[in-house]
């Protein structure tokens, strides 16, 4: 597992989904993972952010696995909506994604618009296993 880091020196986290760093062993195989939308295997994309959220999560997870790894190798996640609006829905799906007891570094930005007006929400992660 990796080692999160909270020093008394600095403010905790806001939320209790992620950590303000985290170290990875040296010697590590790393997965950088673009940023993933809503979009089912098939094609289709729901009109919900909590459905696309759900979607984008599951994409992640497809491509950790195919590496070989899980969630509990996430080591940071950037997460991108476009609206305020979005981010309890959005919250909520990560938690049910979270790996349990494990905190990634986190950002998470409220932007003007995705790369296609019905994506609401992207996710991108990077991953490491030693």
């Amino acid at each position: 597992m990796h080692k999160t880091h909270a020093p008394d020196e600095i403010a905790g986290p806001v939320a209790p989904s992620y950590s303000h760093a985290v170290e990875v062993a040296a010697g590590a195989r790393w997965l950088v993972i673009s940023g993933q939308v809503g979009i089912a295997p098939g094609g289709t994309i729901a009109t919900d952010v909590g459905a696309q959220a759900e979607q984008a999560w599951e994409n992640i997870v497809a491509l950790l696995k195919s590496a070989g790894m899980g969630l509990d190798d996430v080591v940071k996640v950037t997460t991108f909506v476009t609206s305020s609006e979005h981010i309890a829905a959005v919250r909520e799906v990560r938690a049910r994604y979270q790996a349990e007891g494990y905190r990634p570094a986190s950002t998470f930005i409220v932007v003007a618009a995705l790369v296609a007006p019905e994506y609401l929400v992207e996710i991108e992660a990077v991953a490491a296993r030693a």
